[in-house]
C-alpha cells in the first residue's frame, strides 16, 4: 500500500529566539518603507511572553509574524503612541496580571497573500486571550489609505466613520473590520513613520466573549527560585595551566555541592596564567600572552559546566579578534554545553593605554535554563543605558564581573549595581578578585567585596544586599533570587521604575537601527 501520508505545508507555531533572522527579513519585505525593528526588540518580546509571539511557516519558509503581549486596561484603553504602550518596541510593559491583550506588530510576506496569513494571527491571538481567561484583544491599526483622501476627510475621526459607514475601503481597517475588530476611537500620533496613515491609528477591539470575571492573582507562576554564587577568587602564582585549572574546579565543585543555578568568577581572573611566563612581561606583551591560552580556557570550562551540571559565568578573558585586535571578553558557559560571549563595551582608560584593548560594539540579554540573564564587565556597569537594554530584553538577573586595585575603584562598581538593580529592577551579582601578582603589570593588586545585590522594596532584603563577602579574602557569597519577587515588585511595588518610565518624552536609540510599529 502507498504511503500517501504529508507533512504539514503551513504552521502556526510560537516564535523562539533563532527565528530572529528570520522576522527582521520578514518585516523588511512587508514593510520596505518604514524603519526596521532591531534585533534586541524581537528578543526582549520572545523572552517577555514567549506564548504571545507567533510565527506563520510555509513550506519551510516564515510568511507571518505577530507580537503580541499583556497590558492593564488603563493603559490599553488610554490615549498612547506605540513607542509609549510598547516600551519602545521592547514590549517592556508587558504585565501578566493585565486585562487585555495587545497587538504590538503583524507582518505578512507580500509574495504570500492567498494564504490568510494575517487570519490564522489574528485567530491565534484570539485562541491566546481566551486561554488567558483575558478580556480581548486591544491595538492601533493601520489607516493606511488616510493620505490619500485627507482632502476629503480633513481629521482622521472623519475618516474612520467613513470607513465604517462604508463610504470609503481601507484594506487594513476592513480587514481588521471582518475579522470581529471594532473601532472604538483614534490614536493621534500614534506612529508618526507610517506617512501614509500620516501617523495615525484606530483603537481597534476584539471582546473575549467568553470572559469571566475573576480576581487577578497572577495567571503564571514565574521560574523557579534561582541559586547564584559569587567566586571572590584569590589572584596567585601558578606552577602549570593544570594547577590553575583545579583552583577554578575548585570552586565551581563548591558551587554545584550548594545546588547553585550559576557560579560567577571576576573579570580577568585568568591573569594568574602569567606567572607561568619566564620573563618579567611589559603590559602588551602581558595581554597578548594571556589571549594564547583563549582555546584552552573555552573548552576547560564549558566541560565544567556540563560535568557539574552548573551555568558558569566565566569572570572575562582577554581574547585575540580576527583582526588582531584585543577584547576583554566574559563567557558564559550553560550546563547544557552551549558558550556565550559578550565583549566588554568601554575599556577603562588604563585598559586602553597599557593592554590597548579595544572595545565591543553589542550588548544582549543571553538565554538561560533559568530565564534570559545579562552580563556588564566591571566599567560597563557604570553606563545605565547598557543595563536598561539588558531589562528591555527580558534580563532579571544581571552579572557583573569586576577588577579593581583599591577601594575607590571597588565602590564605583558597587554603587553603580546597587543604582542599575533599582534602576531596572532586577538581580545584580558582582564577583571581584583579590590577592596580589607580584610581576603582572596593571594587575599586580586587587580590592574586592563581592555581592549580590537586590532593587529596594519590601520583598527583598532589607539593605538590597541578599548577601556579600569579607573583604579581600578568597570565598563565595550565595543567595536565593526569588523572581516571582521581581515580578511582583515591577506590577506593584513601592517605586515601579521600568513602569514608570516617561516614554513620551525620552527612549535610548541605538544606531542598529530605529525601531518600527505595525500592529
Amino acid at each position: 500500500m502507498t504511503d500517501t501520508r504529508r507533512s504539514a505545508k503551513l504552521t502556526v507555531r510560537n516564535a523562539t529566539l533563532a527565528d530572529v533572522p528570520e522576522i527582521l527579513a520578514l518585516q523588511d519585505r512587508a514593510y520596505p518603507n518604514l524603519p526596521p525593528d532591531l534585533p534586541g526588540m524581537i528578543r526582549g518580546q520572545i523572552q517577555a511572553f514567549p506564548e504571545g509571539q507567533f510565527l506563520v511557516e510555509y513550506e519551510g519558509d516564515v510568511v507571518g509574524w505577530c507580537a503580541t503581549f499583556i497590558i492593564s486596561e488603563e493603559l490599553a484603553m488610554s490615549p498612547h503612541t506605540w513607542a509609549e504602550i510598547t516600551g519602545n518596541g521592547y514590549a517592556a510593559r508587558h504585565d501578566e496580571d493585565g486585562e487585555w491583550l495587545y497587538g504590538m506588530e503583524v507582518a505578512v510576506d507580500p509574495t504570500r497573500r492567498r494564504l490568510r496569513i494575517g487570519q490564522r494571527l489574528y485567530n491565534a491571538r484570539k485562541q491566546l486571550c481566551q486561554a488567558w481567561g483575558l478580556k480581548g484583544v486591544v491595538f492601533g491599526g493601520r489607516l493606511p489609505g488616510y493620505k490619500r483622501r485627507r482632502k476629503a476627510y480633513p481629521t482622521p475621526e472623519e475618516y474612520l466613520a467613513a470607513i465604517e459607514a462604508r463610504e470609503v475601503k481601507d484594506s487594513v481597517s476592513n480587514f481588521q473590520m471582518r475579522m470581529g475588530f471594532e473601532p472604538v476611537g483614534v490614536l493621534k500620533n500614534y506612529y508618526p513613520e507610517d506617512t501614509d496613515s500620516l501617523g495615525h491609528a484606530s483603537l481597534m477591539v476584539w471582546r473575549n466573549p467568553k470572559f469571566v470575571e475573576m480576581p487577578s492573582a497572577g495567571r503564571r507562576p514565574d521560574p523557579q527560585t534561582v541559586r547564584v554564587a559569587a567566586v571572590q577568587f584569590m589572584a596567585r602564582a601558578v606552577e602549570s595551566t593544570r594547577e590553575f585549572e583545579r583552583n577554578v574546579e575548585y570552586f565551581v565543585d563548591v558551587c554545584s555541592d550548594y545546588r547553585a543555578d550559576f557560579c560567577v568568577f571576576p573579570e580577568m581572573f585568568t591573569v594568574a596564567l602569567l606567572s607561568l611566563e619566564k620573563r618579567r612581561l611589559s603590559p602588551q606583551e602581558s595581554i597578548a600572552a594571556l589571549s594564547r591560552h583563549t582555546p584552552r580556557f573555552l573548552e576547560f570550562m564549558s566541560q565544567l559546566a556540563v560535568r557539574y551540571n552548573i551555568n558558569i559565568v566565566g569572570g572575562s578573558h582577554p581574547t585575540e579578534t580576527d583582526d588582531g585586535e584585543i577584547q576583554n571578553v566574559a563567557y558564559v558557559f550553560l550546563r547544557d554545553g552551549s558558550v556565550h560571549a559578550q565583549e566588554k563595551i568601554h575599556p577603562t582608560p588604563n585598559e586602553r593605554f597599557w593592554w590597548n584593548i579595544k572595545g565591543g560594539d553589542f550588548v544582549h540579554a543571553i538565554p538561560t535554563d533559568c530565564g534570559p540573564i545579562g552580563v556588564l564587565i566591571c566599567y560597563d556597569s557604570e553606563f545605565p543605558e547598557l543595563a536598561r537594554r539588558l531589562a528591555d530584553e527580558g534580563a532579571r538577573i544581571l552579572f557583573v564581573p569586576y577588577a579593581t586595585d583599591d577601594r575607590t575603584g571597588h565602590l564605583r562598581v558597587r554603587y553603580c549595581a546597587q543604582a542599575r538593580a533599582i534602576e531596572n529592577q532586577f538581580y545584580v551579582v558582582t564577583a571581584g578578585n583579590v590577592g596580589n601578582l607580584p610581576d603582572v603589570e596593571n594587575m599586580d593588586v586587587n580590592y574586592a567585596q563581592s555581592a549580590i545585590l537586590t532593587p529596594c522594596d519590601f520583598p527583598f532584603a532589607r539593605d538590597g544586599i541578599a548577601a556579600e563577602t569579607s573583604e579581600n579574602v578568597e570565598t563565595i557569597a550565595v543567595a536565593d533570587l526569588r523572581l516571582d519577587d521581581l515580578a511582583e515588585s515591577r506590577r506593584s511595588g513601592t517605586v515601579r521604575n521600568l513602569r514608570d518610565r516617561r516614554f513620551d518624552l525620552y527612549r535610548i536609540v541605538w544606531n542598529d537601527g530605529p525601531g518600527s510599529g505595525r500592529s
